[in-house]
């Protein structure tokens, strides 16, 4: 029974730590650390994203992701890549700037 406890207090923790989008859906809890003022996931300007083969290139500057001090730039792979609901890149970085966690993109209709 303490094992079912700690589980559901788990995913309530997890939730927890998760934050919406600014279009109101949520960051997968795996991807986010913080809240929407301080978390590590954030809208991208679709400008620093290319489509390539295999997946996508992103290249962010200051001011293109809250924790960006330099200039990045980001091969991800099509498989790892997550669904974004509201047709915007949505970017997770941790533990640091330099190291891609999850990816949002858009279905290719958009």
């Amino acid at each position: 029974m303490r094992g079912v406890l700690a589980f559901v207090f788990f995913l309530f923790a997890a939730a927890a730590l998760a934050h919406d989008a600014p279009s109101g859906w949520r960051y997968d809890p795996y991807c986010c650390n913080g809240d929407g003022e301080s978390g590590d996931c954030e809208m991208i300007p679709s400008r620093t994203v290319t489509v390539i083969p295999g997946g996508y290139r992103v290249t962010l500057n200051p001011g293109d992701h809250r924790y960006v001090t330099h200039a990045h730039i980001f091969t991800l792979p099509q498989r790892k890549t997550m669904r974004s609901p509201d047709g915007a890149y949505h970017l997770c970085l941790f533990p640091d700037e330099n190291t891609p966690r999850c990816f949002y993109a858009p279905d290719m209709a958009y």
